[in-house]
């Protein structure tokens, strides 16, 4: 099914062509719908390149343009551009198309992509929290919105469970844990050993106390560095869990497994889920593989005792080498990096590769990218950044302790919020109702907060706005699609949607064109990877519903407006219910 964008940009390419004039511009959503519904910059791109009159060049377009089936007499205005407004006739047939159409006339790709999606990440001893949010809910939301349009999605969570960390946390459990602490609630007991022991190596750095430790290479060379005692201790314990040493082996498996059930159920809370989840661990035996590979190929070469790859030939890399194996032997997330493009290309056989992490990391992922296209590799690598979250006073949001804000708290606190607004707006709902209806909308509301800015926002935190049930948030849109479920349990009979809508007052006519247009914006979103387009347009159309259901009663209408009606309020009701979705936010039926 085409769209009216898809339809119009075929008819200009045609009438183009007829005029002898080569593809140009755009054919975009008009940004003032008091001029038109769609409109086109084609002739002023023209005009520019042949040194003609814009206006001269859209009259010569129009001459050869034919859209009398779906628009009025398309209109030349300002410098050059052309607006086209669609006939009510043409809204009212697309519209019914799109009631008997289950996908609601967005298109599947015609060039589907086999897609693993790197997003989430958290590290396994550490509760997830605010900084999570935006890579989590960010790939969350792509992720389905390219399974929907015919993608094959790969949802990798790439886990933090390797690294020097461990060391430190293998000395807490065994020094300093309270295991009935740990029973309660294990994470922010093995965050509390964890920083524990980060402080004691400081305060003895500070003293000056310390110890000559023996250290060894990848390769066997031996040399001595003084640290703090217990640094050196935390560093043996590294190496043992390292070495496959049995009794630390079985710790780092505990701590794994605690961190991996409490992600889990986050996740579940959050209505998100993964198809593979691979540990940084799970990389290790590739790793030595990855140095060699990369030595003999010439891509990387040993520079001051380290393994590295530079980057002569890009001015901003140029002093920025990426470091694959350190002096004393020791891999890095680098390394770990590169193995894990290898799996997912050989072994997930992914020809695009999306990672979802925040701005500070683009060096690195450029690096990691660039070494990948050296060795040969041409899938579509894309490192989607995000911004940060802030708090009331603009500054990263955390707790008044200065602590990160856990995630499974806040998410907590967004659903106790919720039931307090239910409590008020629909005291009859059953406890069991209100308790869903309240994670629906907390939920909901948090995820829309966040998908709803340009992903390289920096946004504000604010409870009070993000649940509201007035302005752009997931509230008002929920209550859009509540409406909609309202009116038809209200409807005495069975509804029987009719052949053809009738468009007779104006804000039937701006719901429909709006309806329309679903198909038309959920494609674009994966254009920049920007949710917050589809967003965007729900409010919009959560502003039409709302408009229409305040101008055009549906009940109580004569029988051909009322089906008509009735039939604009399912279609509503899906689009949102739908489009929702792929944001990752769910619907209630009451409110």
């Amino acid at each position: 099914m085409e769209t009216f964008q898809t339809i119009l940009g075929r008819k200009l390419s045609a009438a183009l062509t007829a005029a002898g004039l080569p593809n140009a511009g755009e054919l975009t959503q008009a940004t003032d719908t008091r001029f038109g519904d769609y409109q086109t910059n084609a002739a002023l791109i023209l005009a520019k390149q042949r040194g003609e009159n814009p206006r001269d060049v859209a009259q010569r377009i129009l001459t050869h343009l034919e859209v009398s089936d779906i628009c009025d007499q398309p209109q030349i205005a300002g410098a050059g551009f052309l607006n086209f407004t669609l006939r009510p006739e043409a809204v009212a047939t697309k519209t019914t198309e799109l009631l008997r159409d289950d996908r609601l006339g967005v298109p599947r790709t015609t060039s589907p992509r086999r897609i693993v999606i790197d997003f989430g990440s958290p590290n396994v001893a550490k509760p997830m929290h605010v900084g999570h949010i935006r890579s989590t809910l960010l790939g969350d939301a792509l992720a389905r919105i390219a399974a929907f349009l015919g993608h094959e999605v790969i949802r990798d969570n790439h886990i933090g469970d390797w690294g020097t960390q461990f060391g430190m946390l293998l000395v807490g459990w065994k020094t300093l844990l309270d295991h009935s602490a740990l029973k309660r609630n294990p994470m922010p007991e093995l965050e509390r050993v964890y920083k524990a022991v980060n402080e004691k190596i400081k305060e003895e750095i500070e003293t000056g106390e310390s110890v000559q430790s023996l250290h060894r290479t990848e390769d066997g060379r031996e040399y001595f560095r003084w640290e703090s005692p217990t640094e050196a201790t935390a560093k043996r314990e590294l190496v043992k869990l390292q070495a496959g040493d049995a009794a630390n082996r079985l710790l780092w498996e505990e701590m794994t497994r605690l961190s991996l059930k409490e992600f889990g159920e986050v996740y579940e809370l959050l209505d998100i889920h993964y198809d593979i989840q691979r540990g940084e661990s799970f990389y290790n035996v590739r790793l030595a593989n990855v140095v060699e590979r990369l030595l003999k190929s010439g891509i990387a070469e040993v520079s001051q005792g380290a393994v590295c790859v530079f980057f002569r030939d890009f001015p901003e890399l140029a002093d920025k080498p990426c470091i694959i194996r350190k002096s004393d032997g020791g891999f890095n997330y680098a390394t770990t990096d590169i193995a894990t493009v290898d799996y997912r290309i050989k072994d997930l056989k992914a020809d695009t590769i999306w990672i979802v992490t925040g701005a500070p990391q683009q060096l690195h992922f450029r690096q990691i990218f660039e070494i990948a296209r050296r060795e040969g590799y041409t899938a579509d690598f894309r490192h989607i950044t995000h911004g940060s979250i802030l708090g009331e006073d603009r500054k990263l949001m955390k707790t008044r302790s200065g602590e990160n804000v856990p995630l499974r708290d806040l998410l907590g606190e967004a659903c106790e919020r919720a039931r307090r607004i239910i409590e008020q707006k629909n005291p009859v709902l059953r406890d069991a109702e209100k308790a869903e209806v309240a994670k629906i909308i907390g939920i909901g509301a948090v995820k829309y907060a966040d998908l709803s800015q340009y992903r390289m926002t920096d946004y504000i935190f604010s409870w009070d706005r993000m649940l509201s049930l007035q302005g752009n948030t997931a509230p008002y849109l929920q209550n859009a699609y509540v409406r909609t479920r309202s009116i038809f349990r209200k409807s005495a009979e069975a509804v029987q949607l009719p052949n053809e809508l009738t468009l007779g007052e104006p804000a039937e006519l701006d719901l429909a064109k709006r309806l329309c247009q679903f198909a038309e914006i959920v494609p674009q979103v994966l254009n920049d990877f920007r949710p917050n387009i589809l967003a965007n347009y729900l409010f919009e159309l959560a502003n039409s519903f709302h408009a229409f259901y305040e101008a055009c009663p549906v009940l109580k209408a004569e029988p051909q407006a009322r089906a008509s009606r009735l039939a604009l309020c399912e279609l509503s009701a899906r689009v949102l219910q739908c489009g929702l979705n792929l944001l990752g936010i769910n619907v209630p039926e009451k409110m």
